[in-house]
Formats: structure tokens, C-alpha cells, sequence
């Protein structure tokens, strides 16, 4: 029997459904910020962690729980962190990497996006891939395409100012790099994807 549009959407909400369900008790401790499903609540510096590789979740959980990333906006983030084992970090990752990352349809400038996959080419191209590149788990970088906007400027500034520590020595010097302008034409580019 060919599959209709709606048995189709019903399959796909049934799947989804059924991850949430299957969801580790301690995402509960996420939910108030980045939403059950990870796309976040609408706190414009929250980022989407859904469809992020397991192995970038947990060195940013374990970043943010060492204090090499300090949380400026929101120190909910780090008390939190500071309370989850390991296995709360391994199954977190484990779940949030499983789920696809929403479409944010945002408005984004179309000069500047053009400028910024040219400066994402330059500069970003090498580590970070998009979410649904077949690379993606083994990129040194997180993906940054379909990312929220806010949230982007709020990191890139933070990296510039030194406020968030640089993992990579070849992160501070891309960064360096960066021009006034740059960082805007760079979050249109991700808010393009």
C-alpha cells in the first residue's frame, strides 16, 4: 500500500513520540531551557542541542562542568552541570544526538549570508559541517548551520572577548581572523541553512 502524506506525517510523529518516550529521566533537568526535543524554549542564548554528535555534547557538558566554559547569561547551565555523573552525560549526548534537528525557518539577510559562506569556506569550513553532513560525528567542530541566531552572535562575541575559552589553539587564531561584520555575516550564513 503507498504511503499517503498523512500516514507519513503519522509515522513520523509516532517515531518522534516514541523517542520522547524513551527519553533518560535526567532530561527533565533540560527541558526548562533547551526543551525536551532540544530546540530550545525560545531564550534567545539557548542553543538547539538535538541532532548535535553525541561526542561534541559531551565535551561541551564536561566543558561547562570543569568550568573551562563559564556561564555568563545563565549560570543555571553550570550548576547543573556540576551535578550530572557521567553516565548523565553519556546518556544525555546518547539522546539529544538521536533526534533531527528542527527547520527554524528565521529571516536572515541574503547579502550578508552570501559574505558569510564565503568567510564559513575561509575560516569554519574545515571543522564544522553541516547537521546532516555523513561526517558530521567525526568533525572537530559542532554544526552551526540551522543554529539560533542569538545564540550564535552570543558565542562568537563570547570567543572574541575571551569570555569562553578556546579548545583548539587553530579556534583562537580563526578568530583573530574575524573582522568587524564578520561575526553577523557568519550567524545569516547558519540561519540560511
Amino acid at each position: 500500500m503507498p504511503m499517503t502524506r498523512l500516514t507519513l506525517l503519522l509515522a513520523v510523529a509516532l517515531s518522534s513520540a516514541s523517542a520522547l518516550a524513551e527519553a533518560p529521566a535526567i532530561v527533565a533537568a533540560c527541558k526548562s531551557c533547551h526543551a525536551e526535543d532540544g530546540s530550545g524554549v525560545g531564550i534567545h542564548f539557548v542553543p538547539i542541542i538535538t541532532g548535535i554528535p553525541a561526542a561534541h555534547i559531551e565535551e561541551a557538558l564536561y566543558a561547562y562542568k570543569d568550568g573551562a566554559r563559564q556561564c555568563m547569561t545563565e549560570p543555571v547551565m553550570c550548576e547543573t552541570a556540576a551535578l550530572l555523573t557521567d553516565e548523565d552525560i553519556a546518556d544525555l549526548a546518547e539522546y539529544f544526538s538521536q533526534l533531527e534537528r528542527p527547520s527554524l525557518n528565521v529571516p536572515y539577510d541574503e547579502s550578508l549570508a552570501e559574505r558569510g559562506e564565503q568567510l564559513h569556506d575561509m575560516h569554519c569550513a574545515r571543522c564544522h559541517v553541516p547537521p546532516d553532513d555523513p561526517d558530521v560525528a567525526d568533525a572537530l567542530g559542532y554544526p552551526l548551520h540551522g543554529q539560533h541566531p542569538a545564540y550564535l552572535r552570543y558565542a562568537l562575541q563570547a570567543y572574541i572577548d575571551g569570555t569562553r575559552e578556546h579548545l583548539l589553539e587553530q579556534m583562537k587564531e580563526k578568530m583573530d581572523l574575524l573582522e568587524d561584520g564578520d561575526v553577523e555575516a557568519l550567524v545569516n550564513y547558519y540561519a540560511s541553512y
